[in-house]
């Protein structure tokens, strides 16, 4: 893996596509064309989930390696592809669309036991987050009804963004005590129900790999806990949890212009998603 190949994907959703929403709907149309354009060219046959949010045709796209001797058994990896309004969304969610694209393109060749589900979501960021047009939201209720075994949905949020210098990482109250004040380190972010299956898959990830990792599990309205798609799997009872770099607590730019493809930090964004793809293949065997 090189960071060259996050580069491009990142430089084509932020830089030439730039602010990507409703209010915009050929951006955000490009983004999901780009998104399945490049799963197709991985050879996967790609799905739309379509529903309308004022007047706009929205989609969830995903696609799918099946699992070997286990294909009911569910691991669904997301990201969210448009952006708030007024930003380009290089890290936010560029950063996340990235390495979910990254990590199927590495599962192509892989032998999972269970089935490893890529999802990319629609209508995360306001006005439609946490209420029922968020993309994740119409797509965990639907997964809800089908039955679909999801044994846990991880979302990918804001990942590209990493310092070593003293002072760089900031925290809700209280947290600072426990946690390093330098913002050089990926989070794995739980609320308490899902905590077991996040505590496992962080001690994978540091078998796996060397870069920093920090985990919490705590409750969901600590600020910024639950401000991600994970959220609408846990209100239909899915155990989740969220990977970040942890936004508006160490990103400067997080929702402004200032959001461009220049301001990340891609060799470490490269070794984030090379111990991910050995996470998540361990999980899935």
């Amino acid at each position: 893996m090189t960071a060259g190949i996050l580069r491009e994907h990142v430089a084509r959703l932020a830089g030439h596509i730039g602010e990507r929403n409703v209010f915009r709907p050929g951006a955000l149309a490009a983004a999901a064309d780009y998104i399945e354009t490049t799963w197709r060219s991985q050879g996967y046959a790609v799905t739309r989930q379509w529903y309308d949010v004022r007047g706009v045709r929205s989609a969830n796209l995903g696609v799918t390696r099946p699992g070997a001797s286990r294909p009911d058994e569910i691991l669904l990896l997301g990201a969210h592809y448009d952006t708030v309004r007024g930003s380009p969304g290089a890290n936010d969610n560029g950063s996340g669309v990235a390495a979910l694209l990254e990590l199927s393109r590495l599962f192509v060749p892989a032998a999972p036991a269970m089935t490893v589900r890529f999802v990319a979501f629609v209508n995360e960021e306001p006005p439609f987050f946490m209420t029922a047009k968020q993309g994740s939201r119409v797509y965990a209720k639907a997964a809800r009804a089908r039955g679909d075994d999801i044994r846990l949905m991880v979302s990918l949020e804001t990942i590209g963004c990493y310092s070593a210098e003293p002072g760089s990482q900031h925290y809700p109250p209280l947290f600072r005590f426990f946690y390093p004040d330098r913002g050089d380190f990926l989070a794995f972010v739980s609320n308490l129900r899902s905590r077991g299956v996040m505590r496992r898959s962080a001690r994978i990830f540091r078998e796996k790999s060397d870069f920093p990792l920090e985990q919490v599990a705590t409750l969901s309205v600590v600020p910024g806990v639950s401000w991600s798609d994970h959220r609408s799997f846990w209100r239909e009872g899915f155990r989740a949890f969220m990977i970040t770099d942890t936004a508006f607590y160490r990103y400067p730019y997080y929702h402004s212009p200032g959001d461009t493809p220049d301001r990340l930090s891609y060799r470490e964004l490269a070794r984030v998603t090379d111990g991910l793809y050995r996470t998540f293949e361990h999980l899935a065997r």
